[in-house]
């Protein structure tokens, strides 16, 4: 098994890329802590490492976020976790998965359609390329706020809040015109 690793825009992830399917089209997976890995044996193993501090599951990458230290020393013991993970076979997640709830009004379904096709079509793809996800979790009809979930590698990178204002936000206003804002939950 041959696993490429990639860099993204955040400077403490890393993307690993195996070769093969990890959660499939449009499936993520986010760990933002050792505790919440706990349906995931491969989340599970990467946690032992010391210096993990975040794991994230795309379609076909898995992005691992460091406290401290040097990529140098920690890749070798990420690769082997890996490696040996799919090598055995393991189910990459256990149990049921944790249902993100949406909030909006009935009134406002219609514009939540065209922000939620606006997000899947032109945002997932390109932050997915950077190792991370973006989730819709809610609209305010009466102020025009967008509240979306930064994931993987875009949760905690520098450049992040200038994705959200000077791209995302741009971007849905222009099409979408009841949308005034977005931010970050």
């Amino acid at each position: 098994m041959f696993i490429q690793t990639e860099s993204t825009p955040n400077p403490a992830t890393l993307k690993f890329l195996p070769g093969r399917e990890v959660m499939g089209d449009g499936a993520v997976a986010d760990f933002p802590s050792a505790e919440q890995a706990h349906r995931s044996p491969l989340a599970k193993a990467l946690f032992t490492i010391p210096e993990v501090s975040r794991v994230f599951f795309g379609s076909d990458f898995i992005s691992v976020t460091k406290r401290d230290g040097d990529w140098k020393h920690l890749k070798p013991a990420i690769l082997g976790a890996v490696m040996e993970h799919f090598t055995q076979g393991l189910p990459l997640l256990e149990g049921g998965a944790d249902e993100a709830e949406e909030t909006f009004s009935d009134e406002d379904s219609e514009v939540v359609a065209q922000i939620k096709e606006l997000i899947e079509t032109r945002v997932r793809p390109a932050v997915a390329q950077d190792g991370g996800d973006i989730i819709f979790k809610a609209f305010d009809g009466s102020s025009g706020v967008v509240s979306l979930q930064l994931q993987g590698s875009c949760a905690g990178c520098p450049s992040s809040t200038m994705t959200l204002k000077n791209g995302i936000e741009n971007m849905l206003r222009h099409y979408v015109p009841e949308v005034t804002a977005v931010e970050s939950v």
